[in-house]
């Protein structure tokens, strides 16, 4: 039998191997994204401190009100990610380092990415 780990212990190991080369400061905090089957969830956290600044996804009150049930996983996460940007503006952030999570960058990802920038998050 072929011995291959499942894709989701294959994304951790990315994961992993990205997160020893990246990591977030008060000055340029990290803005990591996770991604279930239903939810896209987002937080900037401050690594050194080991503290989230602040996050959003599908699941807060706020970003449910501006979701459309015929929108899509995408159209939907580029929405957590305008709330991510404009909470991150808020709290006085301007630039961070994108730590994608093992994902590829595509779809929902790059979606929230696009979100984000839009808001006006430099990376």
């Amino acid at each position: 039998m072929i011995n291959k780990k499942d894709s989701n212990q294959q994304r951790l190991m990315r994961h992993r191997r990205v997160r020893g080369k990246i990591s977030g400061t008060a000055g340029r905090p990290r803005l990591n994204v996770f991604r279930s089957a239903r939810h896209i969830y987002a937080q900037v956290i401050d690594d050194i401190k080991g503290v989230t600044l602040c996050s959003a996804s599908t699941m807060d009150a706020e970003v449910k009100k501006a979701l459309k049930k015929d929108m899509k996983k995408a159209e939907m996460a580029g929405v957590v990610g305008e709330a991510i940007g404009k909470r991150a503006k808020n709290a006085g952030i301007e630039e961070v380092i994108f730590d994608r999570g093992g994902y590829l960058y595509t779809g929902r990802v790059a979606a929230l990415a696009d979100g984000a920038r839009k808001a006006g998050l430099k990376f």
